[in-house]
């Protein structure tokens, strides 16, 4: 289980480029020494009295001391110019974890997520620690990006599918016509291949509001409750 949010600090170990406007930082706990999480969930970083910016975990929760976090940095906002400019050294200071985008183990339903670009963050966290721990069951990803260098943890998941069979793992990409040029488009098409069956199952989506719309109303017209339709939107 996870703590209740409380107030932390955290000390930046390493930076690294995945792709031209996607960074990654490693944070080492400070305080507390350790922070208990669930996979998908995020945290609060402060920059005033009434500015905050969320970012998601992307490691898993067996990793309580060291912290990744991952962010688009292209919009250029306050978030962003912040993100580019940690370096290793800097301390960082915020609130979590914070957030309901968590995979029940006991849930019987298998599992379908869908992440659009940045949006991979939390579930890259999910279905880390899943198949980290013993997760034996069917579970399905598709996951759209621009271009194959957006598709940033693309290699994790080809080898979580090499490894597990029971893990289907769909890379989409935009293609300059076609359904596939934007997420919302790409990932409905998908959705509609992949699940031909909504019965015993459950979908945990990720990225634009305009994806997660189209997305949804693919499977609840498939059939599904539009509850069983977990979602957390980025923009």
């Amino acid at each position: 289980m996870a703590d209740k949010p409380r107030e932390c600090r955290a000390r930046v170990i390493a930076v690294r480029r995945l792709a031209a406007a996607i960074l990654e930082i490693d944070l080492l706990m400070v305080e507390p020494p350790e922070l208990a999480f669930a996979a998908g969930q995020w945290v609060s970083v402060p920059f005033g009295p009434k500015t905050v910016r969320a970012y998601s975990i992307a490691s898993t929760p067996q990793s309580q001391k060291l912290l990744t976090l991952c962010a688009d940095v292209a919009p250029g906002g306050l978030g962003s110019r912040w993100f580019r400019a940690l370096a290793a050294g800097d301390e960082v200071r915020f609130k979590g974890p914070l957030g309901g985008f968590v995979f029940t183990r006991a849930d019987p339903r298998r599992p379908l997520f869908v992440a659009e670009e940045i949006g991979i963050v939390p579930v890259r966290s999910i279905v880390g620690e899943l198949y980290a721990t013993g997760f034996g069951r069917p579970a399905a990803l598709a996951y759209w990006a621009r271009d194959p260098g957006w598709l940033v943890y693309d290699a994790e998941f080809l080898s979580l599918a090499r490894r597990y069979p029971s893990f289907a793992y769909h890379p989409v990409m935009a293609s300059a016509t076609g359904p596939w040029q934007d997420a919302a488009g790409g990932l409905a098409e998908v959705v509609d291949r992949i699940v031909p069956d909504v019965e015993g199952l459950v979908a945990y989506v990720c990225g634009g509001e305009r994806m997660i719309q189209r997305v949804r109303d693919r499977l609840v017209a498939k059939g599904l409750d539009r509850k069983a339709v977990r979602w957390e939107k980025f923009w």
